[in-house]
């Protein structure tokens, strides 16, 4: 029985489907957005798909790339609306990724919700969100979730983030 509606084998998935979905993945990398596009003040999710060329707000995966070079692989089931809050996102919750970039420089033994009320963490964070918006980010469409959930892992892997890449849970 198919898992989420995907038709093909996990060995069909390995040697053909998540290799094509890279080789797209590379191709768009090769012709990047600046995520500050993402940052714009009253820009919102259906502007942004206008702007992008894209029909709407789409399931898929994600890269982030700090002067040539990926740091970064997510998935979303709403890509532009993910983007969006890595750059403009006011917590943890929303910013996951600017938070953990702002522990890194400044660690803290203290629970996130207190290090997002903490002035000189906040300080931190917007920091962080500012190097993110520097960032330029490629993407990609991928309706089936158990095909998505893989393809961020291989992904990741392929493309060595593993600075920021984590798949512990928690």
């Amino acid at each position: 029985m198919a898992i989420d509606g995907c038709q093909h084998s996990f060995g069909e998935l390995a040697a053909n489907v998540l290799p094509k979905y890279m080789a797209e993945l590379r191709r768009r990398m090769a012709a990047p957005v600046a995520l500050l596009v993402f940052a714009t003040e009253g820009v919102g999710v259906s502007a942004l798909s206008s702007r992008l060329g894209v029909r709407r707000d789409f399931s898929g995966c994600y890269v982030l790339i700090d002067a040539g070079r990926p740091v970064y692989v997510g998935i979303s089931r709403s890509v532009l609306q993910r983007l969006r809050q890595h750059v403009r996102g006011r917590s943890h919750f929303d910013a996951s990724l600017a938070y953990r970039i702002a522990v890194s420089r400044q660690p803290h033994n203290q629970t996130r919700s207190a290090a997002m009320a903490d002035v000189a963490f906040q300080d931190g964070f917007r920091e962080a969100q500012s190097y993110l918006k520097g960032l330029q980010v490629a993407f990609l469409e991928i309706d089936n979730p158990l095909e998505l959930y893989l393809f961020e892992a291989f992904a990741a892997m392929e493309l060595d983030t593993c600075d920021w890449n984590t798949f512990e849970t928690h």
